[in-house]
């Protein structure tokens, strides 16, 4: 059996990528990898919104209450909506005003984040998120068979909160047919193939950087979120982070720092780790009960919850510390 196994930078992350085979089809994994790292690169030129040239971006700056929109733009906007019903509006893709005021206007690709302990020490009070009064995302329509977006002008859509773990999804789905296969972008991975051998994925502490904690998966998404990813100090003093409360419109302090949550899917489990960070130590661990996944306080405490398999055979790491965009 033959085994392709790269590390490429994409969406702003380190990406990566295993393919074993042959495929029952014949195709070649060196051959399939090269598809996927071409789909990946696609896949962030037509949906970032820090690209304004992205069809992200035109759909954002566009007029018109109806957009004729691509099929893949119309798929990644069912994933939008599906995350905001999934965690109650806690993942809010509407929230492009509110990131952008808490100084995450451009892609921090190659950024150095402040330290987080620095950052903690100066949060204010610490509160689950809630989700916004407003609902915007409820407001998007998406009409397959007409081919467009409805949705009222200025509501803009980010696709921070589920991107990189949709873009994962759809790679393994282009990777059917061979015995194994992987592909992680940043905190977000999906494994795929017919193959029963699991995988080890290595999570990184978000405060020590250590890779002690080790969860098994078979088939499915694993996904990661912490506040060391994307910190940085405001010009004030301050210092903020990507994962903004919809309640308030600002980075939320929860008492939580990391959570790395299991589901069939990457994009869900993008979605329940987010959610779970979000809604802090109690409302967290509720959200995780049902897949599994591990939370980690304040104090560096980690907490595991619900079902993890912890007896794998083959390591893939989850970079926490990757810059994603």
């Amino acid at each position: 059996m033959s085994t392709h196994d790269s590390t490429f930078r994409a969406m702003g992350s380190e990406v990566r990528l295993i393919v074993e085979g042959p495929a029952c089809d014949g195709r070649d994994p060196a051959a399939a990898a090269a598809e996927t790292i071409a789909f990946i690169a696609e896949f962030e030129r037509r949906l970032s919104r820090f690209r304004p040239t992205s069809e992200l971006s035109r759909l954002n700056a566009d007029p018109r209450a109806t957009v004729p929109a691509s099929p893949l733009m119309l798929d990644a906007l069912d994933a939008a909506r599906e995350v905001a019903e999934l965690t109650g509006g806690l993942v809010d893709p509407t929230l492009v005003d509110e990131i952008e005021a808490a100084g995450y206007r451009h892609s921090r690709e190659g950024a150095v984040a402040a330290r987080l302990q620095d950052a903690l020490a100066l949060a204010p009070g610490r509160k689950p998120a809630g989700p916004s009064p407003t609902r915007r995302w409820e407001l998007i329509e998406v009409d397959h068979e007409a081919g467009v977006v409805h949705r009222p002008p200025g509501v803009r859509i980010d696709s921070g909160g589920f991107g990189k773990g949709f873009a994962a999804d759809l790679a393994v789905e282009g990777l059917s047919g061979f015995s194994r296969c992987v592909v992680g972008c940043g905190g977000d991975l999906r494994v795929g193939g017919a193959s029963a051998d699991p995988f080890e994925v290595l999570v990184e502490h978000p405060l020590t950087g250590e890779r002690d904690q080790k969860i098994v998966v078979g088939n499915g998404g694993v996904a990661t979120s912490g506040l060391n990813v994307r910190v940085w100090k405001r010009e004030d003093g301050g210092f903020a982070h990507h994962l903004i409360d919809p309640s308030t419109g600002r980075p939320a302090w929860t008492g939580l720092v990391g959570v790395t949550a299991l589901a069939p899917t990457a994009v869900e489990a993008e979605a329940r780790s987010k959610a779970a960070l979000l809604a802090g130590p109690g409302g967290g661990a509720e959200i995780l009960r049902r897949h599994g996944g591990l939370i980690v306080h304040e104090d560096g405490e980690i907490e595991p919850i619900g079902p993890i398999r912890l007896q794998p055979n083959r390591r893939v790491v989850i970079p926490m510390n990757a810059v994603a965009a």
